[in-house]
């Protein structure tokens, strides 16, 4: 088993860090809101720690799950960050989303330091983080993957190394691009159902069995047939992900217009007050216009 610790109890870090403590491994937390560490103590045992730094001293693995770009860096970087306190050949795992221009930044300052690192979002949600099935997505070297995977094995069902470091945040950009496109269409179908008085529980009952299924189908078309939103990722993380996704196209020079439009959609459904609603909240522009 290793000495691990993890950085960012949020609605994902928290059962996520559960996971790996059930694994067997020794851990130690940070958060920001330290009252979130000693509750997770509490309920998990392990440790927690004052800084970031002091986290990360002693550890062979070091995972970070917070929210943006700054914020990684806030955890990461300078004299209180996970890198001014973690030993030579120790690894560290971004669990976040964020842009691939941080992966690649925190690499080169990891190598500079003597550490590995892998970039490393999930996909999955609250649900694959609580049940440890989430999708792992990684970036890194080889040599950082193989001490990473067994580990983070303990809340994922898949952990695959795309490529090289940068890979896994693109990926999670490309999961990020199809699930908004799935929602989008998947409201504007619904919403249509519903306007020509069909049974929708037996029109996705039977499409969700052919081509049109989809996880976004089977787990999101009951509550968008109710106009339920209150569960599920929310819509301000969604267009957080899509920014990432637009910034990206300069570098890469993709082209997204589908992708621009629905960020704007949801800009409107934040206008509405559906900040915390679950990205499937899209038909509600549709049904309430």
């Amino acid at each position: 088993m290793s000495k691990v610790a993890f950085v960012g109890l949020g609605v994902m870090g928290y059962p996520m860090a559960g996971h790996l403590k059930g694994g067997g491994h020794d851990m130690t937390v940070y958060n920001r809101t330290a009252a979130k560490a000693e509750k997770w103590v509490a309920e998990h045992g392990g440790a927690s720690a004052k800084t970031p730094r002091e986290a990360a001293q002693g550890q062979d693995l070091v995972f970070t799950c917070v929210g943006n770009d700054d914020d990684v860096r806030s955890v990461v970087l300078g004299e209180d960050g996970i890198y001014a306190g973690m030993a030579t050949g120790a690894v560290h795992v971004d669990n976040t989303t964020a842009s691939a221009v941080l992966a690649r930044e925190l690499y080169a300052a990891a190598k500079e330091n003597g550490l590995g690192f892998v970039d490393a979002p999930v996909s999955g949600g609250q649900a694959g983080a609580e049940n440890g099935a989430l999708t792992v997505m990684c970036g890194g070297d080889q040599t950082d993957f193989d001490k990473m995977s067994p580990v983070a094995d303990c809340y994922a069902g898949n952990v695959t190394l795309i490529g090289e470091v940068g890979s896994g945040q693109l990926t999670k950009m490309v999961n990020q691009i199809c699930i908004a496109g799935l929602v989008q269409g998947l409201s504007e179908g619904i919403n249509f159902g519903l306007k020509a008085g069909l049974d929708m529980d037996k029109v996705i009952a039977t499409i969700s069995k052919g081509a049109a299924g989809s996880w976004q189908m089977e787990n999101r078309a009951a509550t968008m047939c109710e106009g339920e939103f209150e569960f599920g990722f929310a819509v301000d993380w969604m267009r957080k992900d899509l920014g990432i996704c637009l910034a990206e196209t300069k570098v890469n020079g993709a082209r997204l217009p589908a992708i621009a439009l629905i960020d704007q959609f949801y800009a409107q459904v934040q206008d509405r007050g559906g900040n915390r609603w679950d990205t499937s909240s899209l038909i509600h522009l549709l049904q309430n216009d």
